[in-house]
């Protein structure tokens, strides 16, 4: 088994276990804490998770991109490792400190569970998952990951029992994130020696962090200020909505986003070596690998929402139906725009192309957002959110498409999506027959999902080909380096 088959494995069983872990929670903490409590959690938390990206930076993608770079040579590596890390360290403590003041100063209503947030703010100065990642060393990443949601699963069912118990279940999941980024730290003299950075070398790293937080802030804004703009002006109840389609819809795209995390250090280190066609070869393979996924899953989801909705989130959530449907075209967007941006945008340095999509998906976002959530709340942000997804989807392809075989992409995927309209007819007309149980919702899922498993396989096996990449890949992406 290659190191990128293994690897791309231990995030598939840590995503399973994602997938997994939120099929018993949410069911549970939807109920015990009711939409408000639900809502005012996660209003906290987005707004604390500003502060977190604000101490990080760029620094997920930049040091990813930087270590993979120079992994080979450990004392090169130790001395970017460290001065980056110093950055992050400045950043990050003067960050927690702006954070105590705005809640001491300014938050009154959720004071506590605001304060309770600081944990998680702090766990931002000690994230050097980027590094791992960087030398493709998932492994550690991933039991580290498994063992403390476990501890997190039980602690929950154990602690929180009523409403009154969102304290609790803040300071757990703050904990715990806060354990699994220290954690790591036991591991660091594995991969890298002391190394004392100059503030002058700190500094050289600054501009080129600033650059990729640009997008980050940017993708933040269609990703997490849907929350805080329905906090605002609308109710927390209509933030528990947006939340609990957001959580149903974010559980199939751990696979796809266990693909891109595997495939940046090895793109990156591939691009620094100038291996244009094994570049390509990957680009094409994960397109397609990607598409399969997402066309099952935005078509499987939207079909078995009706079902799913009562039994996974309670009648209370029944709003969530139509909020996940309209959601759903967010999944390929995201699929494609993901292989794009961590395979060719981010390990080639085409940062600019990058910055731009994300800009636009931002800007779109947040017109969408004014407009509508005064008038429909909740379906409002997702709307907007469906729209900030497809702009930035569809300008990276434009932006990339006298560099990568486009059109093959399409030509290799379309298919997917017809197949994907099958099983949501199939599943409509079983929910026709039999609706609203446990048993109906399984027969959905079996039906739906055979029969889109049979039919993609039985395109694969009549369609297959080699799998390098084809000349029109290879001579694209060679174009671009020569120029």
């Amino acid at each position: 088994m290659n190191s990128i088959t293994k690897n791309f494995m231990y995030n598939v069983v840590y995503q399973i276990l994602l997938i997994l872990l939120p099929l018993i929670t949410t069911p549970y903490i939807s109920r015990v804490l009711g939409s408000g409590g639900l809502g005012t959690y996660t209003y906290t938390y987005t707004i604390a998770n500003y502060f977190v990206l604000a101490a990080m930076l760029g620094v997920k993608n930049y040091g990813n991109r930087s270590t993979a770079a120079v992994r080979d040579d450990r004392k090169l590596l130790s001395r970017t490792f460290w001065e980056i890390y110093g950055l992050q360290f400045l950043c990050s403590a003067a960050v927690l400190a702006v954070y105590l003041i705005y809640v001491l100063a300014f938050v009154k209503e959720y004071q506590l569970i605001a304060l309770l947030q600081t944990i998680y703010v702090l766990s931002g100065l000690m994230d050097i998952s980027w590094l791992f990642f960087g030398v493709e060393q998932f492994k550690i990443t991933v039991t580290r990951n498994i063992a403390i949601r476990l501890v997190n699963l039980a602690c929950i069912f154990l602690f929180v029992k009523d409403q009154g118990d969102l304290w609790i279940y803040t300071l757990i999941m703050t904990l715990g994130t806060a354990l699994s980024q220290g954690y790591l730290w036991l591991y660091v003299k594995r991969l890298v020696d002391w190394h004392r950075p100059r503030l002058k070398d700190l500094w050289n790293h600054m501009i080129p962090e600033l650059v990729l937080f640009i997008p980050i802030i940017a993708v933040s804004l269609y990703t997490m200020m849907d929350k805080v703009m329905l906090g605002a002006m609308s109710t927390m109840s209509q933030v528990g909505f947006y939340e609990g389609a957001s959580k149903i819809l974010n559980i199939p795209l751990g696979v796809i986003t266990a693909l891109g995390t595997v495939m940046l250090p090895r793109m990156s280190n591939l691009a620094a070596k100038g291996k244009v066609r094994e570049s390509g070869k990957y680009i094409q393979n994960s397109m397609i690998f990607a598409m399969f996924l997402a066309s099952g899953m935005m078509f499987g989801i939207a079909g078995i929402a009706e079902d799913f909705v009562p039994l996974f989130l309670g009648e209370e959530y029944s709003s969530c139906m139509l909020l996940i449907r309209v959601m759903a075209p967010t999944v390929p967007f995201i699929a494609w725009a993901n292989v794009i941006r961590t395979q060719y945008l981010i390990p080639n340095h085409e940062d600019k192309s990058y910055i731009i999509s994300v800009v636009l998906g931002a800007a779109v976002n947040l017109a969408v957002n004014a407009l509508l959530i005064p008038r429909l709340q909740a379906l409002g942000a997702v709307i907007g959110t469906v729209c900030a997804e497809g702009s930035v989807c569809i300008s990276q392809t434009v932006m990339v498409r006298k560099k990568l075989a486009i059109g093959r992409y399409l030509k290799d995927t379309w298919m997917y999506f017809l197949f994907g309209a099958v099983m949501f007819l199939l599943i409509q007309a079983v929910h026709g027959r039999i609706r609203g149980t446990a048993a109906a919702l399984a027969a959905e899922i079996l039906a739906g999902g055979g029969a889109y498993v049979l039919l993609s396989g039985g395109y694969f096996l009549l369609t297959r080909r080699k799998t390098g990449a084809g000349p029109e890949i290879s001579r694209k992406m060679g174009k671009k380096n020569k120029d």
